[in-house]
């Protein structure tokens, strides 16, 4: 689906010429013909950008952009006016337009204009959801969760939030068990506070008690010096265990004594350490067959799945799809400097259609592939390959299979081996001497370039006088060249 602009102007010629220009360029345009509607079909979303008329009867563009500052809006709004003044241009700016062209523009005007307002969104974008991670408020609002499966992981996990339960979040590796338990920590009254995740499964079995409850100096050998663990690191905050079903059996009688206590016991420590932490564990296991196998303590698991959420899998919400890709498409255009505009509507259906066994984690990382290897503004199915079947042709000439005959049994063809008139093999099929092939290269660039020896020079890399040199080691002939 493609982008959709919004064209604000009270002059319908001037819509209409802007609405034509958009669409070639494959964006949807919407049109307003004033203010007051332009600021109720953005209220009804949807909108990915704005062209604003600055001149209009009733709320003129510059109402138009104060009202969408003070609504807290992120719109990229770019400016039109019949009269291109700084002083207009520079009181717009503050109001926060991001660009101005005067009328009429050209259409390569218009397509920088919005690919750059799009390429800033998208990096402002980035920055906002870096600040909130780092401060611990990426919360629900960021989360996008519109399929009904997740809408109830957000009501759970809002409802968890306001008290200090123990989680216990479930589902498939990829579905984003983490992204949940710092929702609920941005929601809760620890937001802002340490958000300490610990991967239970990636531990050496040997360092899971250093690890959580830290260690002595002295206290076994290569243990030089005092060391926190996980728990006391989170005080205050909330302790994140992800793949809790990894823990070892004699590691889960110590955590639920630290749960039941509020204190842990550092390896080597003559007492114990208070801490105050909220604990939400994760994992894609069924603990309570684990429970019954005997591989997962059964009181720990009643103090742990307090308050069980389940994550759904990627293929049991396929609503998010869509909304997914374009926020990945907009994360990777700020990380790697691209300006993909969108997916094609046949590349959506190939994505929505798909299984995804790897969940949202899978397509995250397909898309970022297809983002860096695109070669057009927008993805297309070659751009998945593993997915669509197809492969992108990223070389101008790929050689067929047979075109790598076996060296003992076959000589090259000559035809394979000339490079633009020059020859590598001899008629024995045996690579000539890099001073005979040097030799004919460079009276060929002589002889195409008409024996204007700067561009010889150039083309080859070569300086002035190493060439002037080579001409007279090889008794080449520039003057025939020049009058040919």
């Amino acid at each position: 689906m493609a982008r959709t602009v919004l064209i604000v102007d009270d002059d319908p010629t001037q819509r209409r010429l802007l609405q034509a220009v958009l669409e070639k360029q494959g964006y949807s345009a919407e049109c307003a013909e004033s203010g007051e509607q332009a600021l109720q079909r953005v209220g009804r979303g949807g909108v990915d950008a704005m062209l604003l008329d600055l001149v209009m009867p009733g709320m003129d563009g510059m109402e138009v952009l104060q009202t969408l500052r003070e609504q807290g809006s992120d719109l990229p709004v770019i400016v039109l006016t019949a009269h291109g003044g700084i002083e207009t241009v520079v009181t717009a700016m503050r109001a926060g337009a991001l660009d101005f062209f005067v009328k009429p523009a050209s259409p390569e005007r218009i397509a920088v204009s919005i690919r750059n307002a799009f390429k800033v969104q998208s990096l402002e974008g980035e920055v906002r959801r870096l600040k909130k991670s780092q401060d611990g408020t990426l919360g629900f609002a960021d989360m996008i969760a519109g399929a009904p499966a997740m809408r109830q992981v957000v009501r759970l996990g809002e409802r968890a939030a306001v008290s200090n339960i123990p989680i216990l979040i479930t589902g498939e590796s990829g579905v984003g068990k983490e992204l949940v338990a710092r929702a609920i920590q941005a929601a809760s009254d620890r937001a802002g506070k340490p958000f300490v995740a610990v991967n239970c499964g990636a531990i050496p079995e040997n360092l899971v008690e250093s690890t959580l409850f830290g260690h002595e100096k002295g206290s076994f050998t290569g243990a030089i010096g005092k060391h926190m663990g996980k728990f006391q690191e989170a005080d205050g905050g909330t302790l994140f265990l992800d793949e809790i079903g990894e823990l070892p059996l004699d590691m889960q009688v110590k955590l639920l004594r630290a749960l039941q206590e509020g204190e842990v016991d550092p390896v080597g420590s003559k007492r114990p350490v208070k801490v105050n932490v909220r604990i939400i564990s994760a994992t894609n296991r069924d603990l309570a067959e684990q429970v019954r196998e005997g591989a997962f303590r059964e009181d720990l698991f009643y103090r742990l799945n307090v308050f069980p959420i389940e994550v759904p899998s990627l293929r049991v919400r396929k609503d998010d799809i869509p909304a997914l890709v374009r926020h990945f498409i907009q994360r990777f255009n700020a990380q790697e400097n691209r300006s993909i505009q969108d997916a094609t509507g046949e590349t959506m259906a190939m994505l929505t259609a798909f299984d995804w066994p790897g969940n949202v984690r899978q397509l995250e990382n397909a898309v970022f592939r297809a983002v860096v290897l695109s070669e057009g503004d927008h993805l297309k199915p070659e751009d998945f390959p593993q997915i669509s079947g197809r492969s992108a042709d990223l070389t101008e000439s790929a050689p067929p299979p047979h075109a790598y005959p076996d060296p003992a049994t076959a000589a090259p063809e000559p035809a394979a081996n000339d490079m633009a008139g020059v020859t590598i093999v001899d008629g024995g099929g045996h690579l000539r001497s890099l001073e005979a092939i040097e030799r004919d290269l460079i009276q060929f660039a002589i002889e195409t370039y008409a024996g204007r020896m700067s561009e010889v020079a150039r083309r080859l890399g070569l300086g002035r006088s190493t060439l002037y040199r080579k001409v007279r080691e090889y008794e080449l002939d520039v003057d025939e060249a020049r009058t040919a």
